[in-house]
Formats: structure tokens, C-alpha cells, sequence
């Protein structure tokens, strides 16, 4: 008896369980459920105004001639890095090398004067001329009478004064060491001028960088004020835009703003420098914004940059990953899971944004839920 209550029990159980297991296996939930999907956000968006700039290096220069000549070196072509100090372009400096030469040759002159003035000061200082015996014939005996009586009768007479004598003498040596030192110090000031003069023969890099574009070739005669190379320093790089001046209010040094280079690059950029003068032509402020290291891209390129608008009243706009998006045709749409299947959606698309996601100008209205990667095979509404 209690056998058979188990066995009736167990087939009612089967009975009852088995309709439920059907419906789970034809539901159209497990039949899509191998897709990946993403809800459909509504980002904010408004209160903010695109502005085109210009990729530029973190410092640029131009080098020009500062003497007449012809260029005979140049370090390299457009993309060459030159480190801090290395000479970039050489003009041809024959003439003010042998000046140099000559002055060299001054110097040591000089120099010898120096040496020969201080060694007649000493002479002078320790055997004064005033106590020489000179004009010895013989033994010298009418010199030492000369000495002993006839200056010694002068000096009693009033008619020398050998402490004088002796003073002017040391006077007179010590004012040839005078102007033995001015001398040298005149041919080393006329050596440094044309040091001088030589560096303006030369460009050399101020800082790490590379050569932007060459403006001469070897052989070209220049002139003062002509471009010879342009120079720049492009491991960081910054973006130029004139800002409207009702848009630079809104801006402040520091500030990270979105920005998108031409190359597909979408960062956050900061705010370096804020121009003190508006263009009175355009009425526009230039502003420069700081780009993080390693962005993708180099000078010259352009870029947008999505600043503040305190005129232009927020609203909600809708966005989806890029993988939503199919392109058939040319009209842009998505796959939306409607009560489990999917339907084709024909949407407009705007700008991408920070996050990755795309801009949804119309098409979506936000909370539904599309297919990443849909397959090429996919149909509406099967």
C-alpha cells in the first residue's frame, strides 16, 4: 500500500514538473542570453561648447643668424634629436678665428710686460738706481769719488735729494706695473669680445629636442635675422585654441577640461595658461591646455576642446558603448532586447565622450538594453 502511494506520488510529480521545464526551454531569454548586452545611460550633457585648437610642442624656437656667412654644418634633418648643447648650425668663421689668433698673441705680450714691470719694481726696490755706482773706468776710483764727494758735496749744497731721487724711482716702476696690468687687461677684454663674436658663429640647443624644419642648407650665405632651424621640445605636448572671451570666464588655471585630438585620442587636459589680452579682432582669448604624457600625436594636429557654456542649458542625452553600434548602410544602428528579442534601432550619433560611450542624439530615450558585437547574421525581431 505504501509502495503504491510513492509510485502514484512520483508520477504526479513528473506530471506537474514537466510543462514547467518546457516553457524554460523554448523562453527567448536563453536563446539570446549568449550576446552581451549594456544598458542604455543618459548622460547629461550641455553647458559646454566645442572649441578647435592646434597640437603644439611644450617650447618652440626659432634660430636665426646673428652674422653675415655661409652655413658649412647643420646636425641634422627634420626629426633629428639633439641633446642640450650640441652645436646645430655652424656659419663659417675664418676671418674672426685668425683675429682670435692675433689676440691670443696680445695677451701673451701682455702678460710678458706684466712680469718684466714687477721685475724692475722689485730691481728698483731692493737696489735703488739713486745708489748706484755706474761709469767704473779702471778700478773705479773716480766713480766711488764721485759717489762719496760729489754727490755728497751736492746733497750738502742743497742741489739733490737722493731720499727724492729714490722715491720717484719707486714710483715711476710701480706706475709701469700699473699700466703693464691695464694693458693685459685690455688685450684678455679684446680676446673675450672676440670669444663672443665667435659664439654668434653657432646655434646650439638649449634644451633636449628635435629639429621641427630646416630653413637653410649647407651653403646657403646668410644674413643677420634670417631663420636658420626651428627647435622644439615635443615630449610634452600642449593644444592652442582661441577661446571665446564669454567662454575663457568660465575657464581657470588647473581646470581639466575633455579634449579630443584629430589622431582619435580623447583625454583630459588641463588648463596651463590663460592669455591676459583678448584678440580685439576676433574677441578671443588664447588659452593653452596641458596634455598628458604619452597622448598619441604630435605638432600641427588639430583638436577639439569641450569648455564651459553658462549660456547653453544643460539636458539629458543618451549614450552606448561603441560596440553597439552596427553600420548597414549608411545610417548608424543598434540591436535593443525588446521583450527579449531583438529590434533594430536607427539612431543619430553625436561626439564621443570621456567614458568611451557614444552620444545618442535620437533613436533612444534611455534604459533599454542593446546587444554588444551583434553578429553580422542578426535579424529584427527573431
Amino acid at each position: 500500500m505504501n509502495r503504491a502511494l510513492r509510485i502514484a506520488a512520483t508520477t504526479a510529480f513528473c506530471v506537474l514538473c514537466a510543462p514547467g521545464l518546457q516553457a524554460q526551454s523554448t523562453a527567448p531569454a536563453s536563446t539570446y542570453g549568449q550576446f552581451l548586452t549594456a544598458p542604455v545611460v543618459s548622460t547629461q550633457i550641455g553647458g559646454s561648447a566645442t572649441v578647435g585648437g592646434t597640437v603644439i610642442p611644450f617650447k618652440q624656437v626659432t634660430l636665426s643668424a646673428q652674422v653675415p656667412g655661409q652655413v658649412i654644418f647643420i646636425a641634422g634633418a627634420e626629426g633629428y634629436q639633439a641633446a642640450e648643447g650640441e652645436v646645430l648650425v655652424r656659419i663659417g668663421d675664418e676671418n674672426l678665428a685668425a683675429q682670435r689668433r692675433a689676440a691670443e698673441s696680445q695677451v701673451l705680450q701682455a702678460e710678458a710686460a706684466v712680469r718684466n714691470s714687477y721685475m724692475q719694481y722689485s730691481r728698483e726696490l731692493y737696489s735703488p738706481r739713486v745708489n748706484s755706482i755706474t761709469g767704473m773706468p779702471g778700478m773705479g776710483a773716480p766713480a766711488m769719488f764721485d759717489q762719496f764727494f760729489t754727490r755728497g758735496f751736492a746733497s750738502a749744497a742743497g742741489q739733490t735729494n737722493p731720499g727724492l731721487e729714490r722715491q720717484a724711482d719707486l714710483y715711476g716702476a710701480g706706475v709701469g706695473v700699473d699700466q703693464a696690468q691695464s694693458a693685459l687687461a685690455a688685450a684678455q677684454a679684446n680676446l673675450e669680445a672676440l670669444d663672443a663674436s665667435l659664439k654668434d658663429f653657432q646655434s646650439v640647443a638649449g634644451f633636449d629636442g628635435i629639429v621641427m624644419a630646416k630653413h637653410v642648407e649647407v651653403g646657403d650665405t646668410v644674413q643677420p635675422g634670417m631663420p636658420l632651424i626651428t627647435y622644439a621640445y615635443v615630449e610634452y605636448l600642449r593644444i592652442e585654441a582661441d577661446v571665446p572671451v564669454r567662454l575663457a570666464a568660465g575657464l581657470s588655471e588647473g581646470m581639466l577640461v575633455p579634449a579630443r585630438l584629430d589622431a582619435g585620442a580623447q583625454v583630459e587636459a588641463r588648463v596651463a595658461q590663460i592669455f591676459p589680452v583678448a584678440d580685439p579682432g576676433r574677441h578671443t582669448v588664447t588659452v593653452k591646455f596641458d596634455l598628458p604624457l604619452g597622448t598619441p600625436g604630435g605638432p600641427g594636429m588639430y583638436a577639439e576642446v569641450t569648455v564651459p557654456d553658462a549660456s547653453v542649458p544643460t539636458q539629458a542625452q543618451t549614450a552606448v558603448p561603441q560596440e553597439a553600434l552596427v553600420w548597414r548602410g549608411s545610417l548608424p544602428s543598434v540591436f535593443v532586447l525588446d521583450a527579449g528579442r531583438p529590434s533594430l534601432r536607427i539612431v543619430r550619433v553625436g561626439y564621443p565622450l570621456p567614458d568611451g560611450r557614444i552620444s545618442v542624439v535620437s533613436g533612444l530615450s534611455g534604459g533599454e538594453v542593446v546587444i554588444l558585437n551583434p553578429p553580422a547574421s542578426l535579424v529584427s525581431g527573431q
